[in-house]
C-alpha cells in the first residue's frame, strides 16, 4: 500500500493550532487541502494564518515564492462538511471529547467515499473508542502529530482494534511522504510517547515531594547529568501544568489506576492554585517580568581526596576511572567479584545509585547516573545523617576535581537520573512485550517526540541488560506500593541474560 497521491485532496476538520499545523504539512507536501470548522469564519481565518506562515517561510528562504503561491491556490476553506465529499483523507482535530469526535465522524461517513481514509489527531482518547461509532471502522486510524506539527518530525500512526492493516499502512506511508518520521503503534493509553514518558515527570515530582531536592536542582541534574534537553519542572511549565497533569490523569485512569502512572499530588495543588506555568505567569517557577530564576543547589568548594581505591569496574560509571586519573588523582585498583565502588581515604565509600539508600550502610555516599560522565557538567550526590562529614567532603572534592558542579540531595533510593531512566526502560520493555510497538519505533519516538538523548533500548544496551531490573528491584523493596515493581518483561530480559551467562 502506497501513500496518497499528491493530487488527492486532504481535509482537516478543526482549525486550532494542531489543525492548522497538520493542514500546513499536507499543503506544503503538495496536496489540495480543505479546512473546515464548525464556527463560522474560523476556516477562513485559519487559511489566512497558514498563508502568513508560508510568507515567513519564504522570508527565511525555506520556501520559494512560486511554491508559496501554488500552495495558497491549493488551500480552500470549506463552508460545510459536504464540501469534503471528494477528499481521500480527512483528519479531525476537534475538541478532545469522545462524543464530539464520534458525532463528527458519523456525519463524515455519510459524506465521503467508501475508500476515504478517516483519521484522528487525538492525544488522549482511545482510537478504538472513537472509531467505534463508525459503520466501517477499518478505515479509521490515529495520526498523532506533535506540536508544532510543521516542525516536529514525529507522527504516531495508531491502529485501533478494528483498523485494517491497509489503512494503517497507507496512513504510515502518507506521513512519510509528507516528510515526517512515522512510528507504528497499537491503540494503548498514551500511545508510545505519552505512555513511556510518564516517569520523567513522575520521578522528578516524587523526589521533590520527598523533600530531597528543589525543582531548580532536579532540573539541573536532569539536564547537566542526564543529558535531557529540559528538566521536568521547566518542561511542564512550558507545556502547561493543567495539560501535563491531564495527560497523566488520562493514562492513569485508562490503565485502571495502575500505581505506575499515579499522578502527583504536588502538581495537583499547583493546578488547583492556578499556577499553570508560563501561560499564567507562574508554575513551578515565577515567569513574571523581572523574576529571578532560582539557582540549583551547588556545593561549596572542597579538597579532593589524595587517592581513591577502585573495587570493581564501576559498571555504567567505568569511564570515571580514566577521568580521575586525568585529574591527577591516583587510582588503586582491587579485584572485587561483586564490588562496584570507590573507597575514599576516609574509609567511606562512593557508590553508583542502585536503588538503595545511604542510611542502610556505614559511611556511604551515592552518586547519580550520567549520560556521559566526561561531558556531564553536574553530578548529584546523596548521603544520610550517618555519613561522615569527611566522606561527603571527599566525594564532593573528587567530582569537583573532574570539573563538575556538585549537587547534594536527600537520601532517596535511585536518586534522580537513575530511577528515571530505569523506569523508562521498564515501561518500554513492557510496551514491546504487549505488542504496542517495536524497540526501534519506541527509541525513535522518544528521541523525536520528547527529545530524549537516547531511546530506552539505547539506554538499556549502554547500561547493561540487568541494570534497570536490579535498580527497580531494590527500589521496590523500599517502596512496596507497586510503583517500582519490575515488569515481567524486564524480569525476563534480565533473567534470560543471567541464565545465558551462567551457562557459558
Amino acid at each position: 500500500m502506497t501513500a496518497l497521491d499528491l493530487s488527492s485532496p486532504v481535509a482537516v476538520v478543526g482549525t486550532g493550532t494542531m489543525g492548522q499545523g497538520i493542514a500546513q504539512v499536507a499543503l506544503v507536501a503538495g496536496h489540495p487541502v480543505r479546512l473546515y470548522d464548525s464556527v463560522p469564519g474560523r476556516a477562513r481565518e485559519a487559511a489566512d494564518a497558514i498563508g502568513a506562515r508560508l510568507d515567513r517561510l519564504v522570508a527565511k528562504d525555506r520556501l520559494t515564492g512560486a511554491d508559496r503561491d501554488a500552495a495558497r491556490a491549493r488551500l480552500k476553506p470549506a463552508g460545510s462538511l459536504d464540501e469534503l465529499a471528494d477528499c481521500s483523507l480527512v483528519v479531525e482535530a476537534v475538541l478532545e471529547r469522545l462524543d464530539v469526535k464520534q458525532e463528527l465522524l458519523r456525519a463524515l461517513e455519510d459524506i465521503v467515499t467508501d475508500d476515504c481514509l478517516l483519521a484522528t489527531n487525538t492525544s488522549s482518547l482511545s482510537v478504538t473508542a472513537i472509531g467505534g461509532a463508525l459503520r466501517h471502522p477499518g478505515r479509521f486510524v490515529g495520526l498523532h502529530f506533535f506540536n508544532p506539527a510543521p516542525l516536529m518530525p514525529l507522527v504516531e500512526v495508531v491502529s485501533g482494534f478494528a483498523t485494517d492493516v491497509t489503512s494503517a499502512t497507507r496512513a504510515y506511508e502518507t506521513a512519510r511522504a509528507w516528510g515526517k518520521t512515522p512510528v507504528a503503534c497499537a491503540d494503548t493509553p498514551g500511545f508510545i510517547v505519552n505512555r513511556i514518558a510518564r516517569p520523567f515527570y513522575a520521578e522528578a515530582f516524587a523526589v521533590y515531594e520527598a523533600q530531597a531536592a528543589d525543582p531548580a536542582t532536579i532540573d539541573a541534574v536532569l539536564r547537566e547529568s542526564g543529558g535531557f534537553r529540559m528538566g521536568a519542572f521547566e518542561l511542564t511549565d512550558l507545556i502547561g501544568q493543567d495539560v501535563n497533569e491531564s495527560v497523566t490523569h488520562s493514562v492513569w485512569q485508562s490503565f485502571f489506576q495502575d500505581v505506575r502512572f499515579t499522578p502527583s499530588l504536588a502538581q495537583r495543588r499547583l493546578v488547583e492554585s492556578g499556577r499553570l506555568g508560563r501561560k499564567s505567569g507562574h508554575g513551578w517557577y515565577d515567569h513574571s517580568d523581572g523574576a529571578d530564576r532560582p539557582e540549583p543547589h551547588t556545593a561549596e568548594k572542597a579538597r579532593p581526596p589524595a587517592y581513591v581505591v577502585a573495587e570493581g569496574d564501576l559498571g555504567p560509571a567505568s569511564e570515571l576511572l580514566a577521568l580521575i586519573r586525568e585529574a591527577g588523582i591516583p587510582v588503586r585498583e582491587e579485584d572485587e567479584d561483586h564490588g562496584t565502588r570507590l573507597v575514599l581515604p576516609s574509609g567511606g565509600q562512593l557508590v553508583l545509585a542502585d536503588g538503595q539508600t545511604s542510611v542502610e550502610f556505614r559511611d556511604v555516599v551515592y552518586f547519580d547516573l550520567a549520560l556521559d560522565y566526561r561531558r556531564a557538567t553536574r553530578v548529584a550526590l546523596s548521603s544520610s545523617q550517618d555519613t561522615a562529614a569527611q566522606t561527603l567532603a571527599e566525594a564532593i572534592g573528587l567530582f569537583q576535581a573532574l570539573g563538575k558542579d556538585v549537587s547534594v540531595i536527600g537520601d532517596v533510593p535511585g536518586m534522580i537520573v537513575a530511577r528515571t531512566v530505569a523506569r523508562i526502560v521498564d515501561l518500554a520493555l513492557d510496551a514491546v512485550a504487549k505488542g504496542v510497538a517495536t524497540e526501534e519505533d519506541i527509541d525513535t519516538a522518544m528521541r523525536l517526540g520528547v527529545n530524549y538523548p537516547l531511546g530506552p533500548f539505547e539506554w538499556s544496551r549502554r547500561l547493561g541488560r540487568t541494570w534497570a531490573y536490579d535498580l527497580l528491584d531494590d527500589l521496590h523493596l523500599r517502596d512496596p506500593s507497586g510503583r517500582y515493581a519490575p515488569s515481567l518483561a524486564l524480569y525476563r530480559h534480565a533473567y534470560a541474560t543471567e541464565k545465558r551467562e551462567g551457562a557459558s
